[in-house]
């Protein structure tokens, strides 16, 4: 996961220690009623005195709890730790019960929009970097959500039954979704229909400016906030550069209830018949957004701290990697190693060690084979079956003429260096 080391060195900093913990009672109300209709899927224990925990959902929660915990309320980091859900693994989709994440968090009082378009940054950095294939991150604001549903008459009581429900549109067709909301939600039937002329709205700036002049949303101080909000942060996003990857999609709803403005997603996409199509096989494979009250509701002041993040599937990005190198046939180098030492004769072992010796002194990334008279052959065949790019071939005639030989694997050609010069030869072959 180079891509994602790269981009996090690049300007977040080592990870910081954060403490891998299961919820408190506390925590656990705060967990089921902000994850929404998710919270079905928070796996609870009991301790062996009958105390009620559950195992850590994401890495927002306890981001959030360590902030207030430890009062701290500016702080920039990423995080990469393994979560649980309880639902129903799908390998092939890179779905699991226990996986891993990779969350990237700014929190603290900054201008709007400046910390939300770097987080937005970092995901195009990241899939970019691992060639995934062809992205595009949704994005969209809670604030614009909400000022929707309102100017289309669902009450406040039931803002987040329907937000959760529009959440469902990259799975279920408008028909399926509007009949939950009627049937199930309790909205009317015209406000369903006016909610479906907004939620099938995607587009760039263009979209924004258009819904500022909307009658409906005119009015409605939220969806105002939100969308001035959103025009700001499509304007940064032309600065990095990125916005031809980046989509104003109203159907976006994510349903995690602690997201409190701006939120986002990314989906790997795919041209089929002279349309784009989204790859639903895995789902998206980052998200994230801003949730400005989370930290504090574990503060006993209630000091709020604002925090916007991301969250990178790493299971998920490596079921696709998978899915590429099985098709292409490609083989993957499974080892950092450069150099594997070899000997063509028995009793070698010595000659073995010494030089490999020289290479880890001199901080090249050399290894051996564990025997004490491999055959030269399988030495070799390791070296192509790892990746190994170099192989330091030592024996009888190559010490008596001091030389090495160094074979370049890909092409197998051989060359006998100097034993002087082959720290210098080597460094200069894996420059080059």
């Amino acid at each position: 996961m180079s891509g994602l080391r790269r981009a996090a060195a690049r300007a977040w900093g080592p990870p910081r220690a954060l403490r891998a913990f299961s919820a408190r009672p506390r925590d656990r109300e705060t967990l089921t009623g902000k994850y929404g209709e998710d919270s079905k899927l928070i796996y609870d224990l009991k301790d062996q005195g009958g105390e009620l925990l559950s195992l850590r959902y994401d890495l927002t929660v306890p981001f959030a709890r360590y902030l207030a915990m430890n009062k701290i309320t500016n702080i920039k980091r990423y995080h990469i730790a393994k979560v649980y859900r309880r639902d129903n693994p799908v390998m092939t989709r890179g779905r699991y019960r226990e996986f891993y994440q990779c969350d990237f968090d700014i929190a603290g009082q900054c201008d709007p929009m400046i910390p939300d378009a770097e987080c937005l940054k970092i995901i195009h950095e990241i899939l970019s970097a691992l060639q995934l294939g062809n992205f595009l991150i949704k994005v969209n604001d809670r604030r614009i959500l909400s000022g929707v549903f309102a100017a289309c008459g669902v009450p406040e009581s039931k803002l987040q039954a329907a937000c959760s429900t529009v959440d469902k549109l990259n799975k279920m067709t408008w028909e399926d979704v509007k009949n939950e909301m009627v049937g199930e939600k309790g909205l009317t039937p015209e406000a369903a229909d006016l909610i479906g002329e907004y939620v099938k709205l995607h587009g760039g700036l263009d979209l924004v400016e258009q819904l500022l002049q909307d009658p409906r949303l005119s009015h409605n101080k939220l969806a105002g906030e939100g969308l001035r909000d959103m025009k700001l942060l499509f304007e940064y996003l032309m600065l990095f550069g990125i916005v031809d990857k980046i989509s104003f999609d109203l159907s976006l709803a994510r349903g995690l209830n602690y997201y409190t403005g701006v939120i986002y997603e990314a989906v790997l996409i795919q041209q089929q018949n002279d349309r784009v199509e989204e790859l639903v096989d895995v789902g998206s494979v980052a998200g994230g957004g801003r949730y400005d009250g989370l930290v504090g509701m574990f503060d006993s002041k209630r000091q709020k701290v604002p925090c916007v993040g991301v969250s990178i599937g790493i299971e998920r990005i490596f079921s696709i990697v998978n899915c590429k190198v099985k098709a292409s046939k490609e083989k993957i180098r499974t080892t950092e190693t450069q150099v594997l030492v070899a000997a063509p004769q028995k009793h070698f072992l010595a000659a073995r060690l010494k030089l490999i010796s020289e290479l880890w002194d001199a901080g090249i990334k050399a290894e051996m084979l564990y025997r004490e008279n491999p055959k030269l052959l399988k030495q070799l065949h390791y070296c192509e079956d790892t990746g190994i790019p170099l192989a330091a071939i030592i024996g009888e005639q190559e010490l008596k003429d001091g030389v090495v030989k160094l074979r370049d694997v890909a092409t197998r050609q051989e060359v006998d260096i100097p034993r002087q010069k082959l720290l210098e030869e080597i460094r200069r072959r894996l420059e080059s």
